[in-house]
């Protein structure tokens, strides 16, 4: 099964889900609200993707953070506020077995689960 990292209500996650739904791909939400994130994955998704691609700045989240945050982020501060707030990370992620997802591309899911 395939595990989902996102918000429910997001419509990039929508899209993901339907996506893995269409196409008869057993999958289940971790919703960064209701689950939380660990110390852990963090670490993980940081080393695969990189902190400054974790960091959502479309997000309300981004918008609503002190200037100085904004100016001052580098790894560890990034993985900290994201902690902190969860909505800040870009979505979905899809980190297992191999599969290494963030964000959500129809053909790039079409190469990976097909």
């Amino acid at each position: 099964m395939i595990k989902v990292y996102g918000i429910k209500n997001c419509d990039t996650v929508k899209k993901a889900l339907k996506w893995l739904t269409d196409n008869h791909i057993e999958h289940q939400l971790h919703d960064y609200r209701v689950d939380g994130l660990t110390a852990d994955f963090l670490a993980k998704a940081e080393s695969q993707f990189g902190w400054q691609n974790l960091v959502n700045k479309r997000s309300t989240t981004w918008r609503n953070l002190a200037e100085d945050v904004k100016k001052n982020l580098e790894k560890n501060t990034a993985l900290q506020v994201i902690a902190e707030q969860p909505t800040l990370i870009k979505r979905p992620i899809i980190l297992q077995d191999g599969m290494a997802l963030i964000g959500f591309d129809q053909t790039e899911y079409q190469h990976t689960f097909k």
